[in-house]
């Protein structure tokens, strides 16, 4: 069943239609207050139904920012690897609160950080085993444990 079209040339759909939407956005994946303001400029909604659908996917549970921001810093740890530095700007990037971000960020075990970078760090050194040049093999790594976003201190340490 295809939406009326508008002057515009977009479908439009009602308040209720957009909050169903805007629901299984949310519940389909975690999802920051950012992202969900970002999908919602794409329906041109008035204020006032703005606000009352915000309301409705708070109240519902479909958005709950605390949530979201423990489970990318999860997801992003336990799967991609990555430092607390690359997750802490990634989520600044989605306009999350400092405090968020850092009381999330308590929840990664010293002992798994250490060890997930010590597993990057032999895993890249076994890669470059080619490089003949220490230095240049040394700059490889260190800069790709850097891009992985982890701190320059404990990748020093690596290296001693």
């Amino acid at each position: 069943m295809k939406k009326k079209e508008n002057n515009t040339g977009s479908q439009s759909f009602t308040v209720n239609e957009i909050r169903d939407k805007l629901a299984k956005y949310c519940a389909y994946q975690d999802r920051c207050h950012w992202e969900v303001e970002n999908k919602m400029r794409e329906f041109e909604l008035i204020p006032e139904a703005h606000e009352e659908i915000l309301i409705y996917l708070i109240q519902h549970n479909f958005l709950n920012e605390e949530r979201f921001v423990r489970s990318f810093v999860r997801g992003k740890f336990n799967q991609k690897n990555w430092g607390r530095i690359k997750i802490r700007i990634e989520l600044k990037k989605r306009k999350i609160s400092s405090r968020l971000i850092e009381s999330a960020l308590l929840e990664i075990d010293e002992d798994d950080y250490l060890k997930t970078l010590q597993n990057l760090f032999e895993k890249k050194k076994n890669n470059l085993k080619s490089e003949r040049e220490s230095f240049k093999k040394k700059a490889k790594i260190r800069n790709y444990l850097l891009q992985k976003g982890f701190e320059s201190e404990i990748i020093a340490d690596l290296f001693r």
